[in-house]
């Protein structure tokens, strides 16, 4: 077991340095710079795809993902433009709001069996889209725009963090930033899958009935579980926000919704990676099919049904049969 375990820590330290080291080298070496924001978009996506995972893993359909990604969004512009608040800060103030609206929306709903749930969150989305087009706050269609670069972060002297407005390459930082914010993500969730809660919601996944007769609290789980999942969002919702230095209502739509899902299905439900890899290869294989034309929508969704008749697991299936959560 020690071993299983070293050998896992020691391939996650040297594709943390592939991607912080190795990748910055190469596109450095290419001239590619355009390739940090394609990266970091991937990573931030994969960001609010595992909190999608994390509702599948206690057995329920989130189909609203884009309305946390799309509320963390508005309230770190909101917070940065309107009273000054420093970047830094307001990622997990957008998350914690976040996680504390999916609290007011799953209390009434969680309880319930069935697709109650489902339904719920694929309207979610659409309404909060239409909150956003309404509210003053928000600016309405127009958006927030020009939304100022993070600061830097120093202590007693010592810069932590560089003000990302004086570099060179902002898009670099903002691309390391956005791969350790995904290291730890998926670290978190490794960890939360191999503790008792995580342990409690997988019998949740298996036998409800069963799981209750021996005394989960059903409900609280659920409850705990969308509010993970929901600060996830937020928080990857905010640092797009700040990358693209705007925020508007079709920010994130049903459409980037269920793309959260699709992710989670495409890399492996059973799998803590899954959400990360069905991400990759959703996001690039849909740009690789762009030079089909017309038919790139065609082919993209019968590739991707393909796909999960022939590995109901997921991708990767492929290379870890049998190791769920893996």
């Amino acid at each position: 077991m020690k071993t299983a375990t070293s050998t896992r820590i020691i391939w996650a330290v040297v594709v943390l340095l592939v991607l912080l080291v190795g990748v910055p080298l190469l596109i450095s070496a290419s001239g590619r710079t355009d390739l940090y924001y394609t990266l970091t978009s991937v990573a931030l996506l994969s960001i609010i795809s595992a909190g999608v995972w994390i509702t599948f893993y206690i057995g329920c359909i989130n189909i609203g993902q884009g309305a946390y990604a799309l509320m963390g969004g508005y309230v770190s512009a909101i917070l940065v433009m309107n009273y000054g608040v420093s970047f830094w800060l307001t990622l997990p103030l957008a998350g914690l709001f976040c996680a504390g609206a999916s609290v007011l929306i799953g209390l009434p709903i969680l309880r319930l069996r069935g697709v109650y749930f489902a339904m719920v969150t694929l309207v979610l989305t659409e309404v909060t889209r239409l909150l956003a087009l309404a509210l003053p706050v928000t600016n309405g269609a127009k958006g927030i725009v020009s939304i100022p670069l993070p600061t830097g972060i120093s202590i007693f002297g010592l810069t932590l963090v560089p003000d990302f407005a004086t570099l060179a390459n902002p898009r670099l930082a903002f691309y390391i930033v956005a791969v350790l914010m995904m290291a730890l993500c998926f670290l978190g969730l490794y960890r939360l899958v191999h503790s008792r809660i995580g342990q409690l919601c997988q019998s949740l996944q298996q036998n409800e009935e069963l799981a209750s007769s021996i005394g989960v609290d059903i409900a609280y789980l659920r409850i705990i579980a969308y509010a993970i999942s929901s600060f996830l969002g937020g928080v990857g919702g905010a640092m797009f926000a700040s990358i693209s230095q705007s925020i508007y209502p079709s920010s994130f739509t049903v459409t980037d919704s269920i793309n959260f899902m699709l992710n989670c299905f495409l890399g492996g439900l059973g799998y803590v990676l899954g959400p990360m890899l069905g991400t990759f290869v959703l996001y690039f294989g849909w740009d690789m099919l762009f030079q089909t034309g017309e038919y790139q929508l065609l082919i993209f969704s019968t590739v991707l049904i393909a796909l999960m008749l022939v590995l109901p697991n997921g991708l990767l299936s492929l290379t870890l049969p049998g190791k769920r959560s893996a």
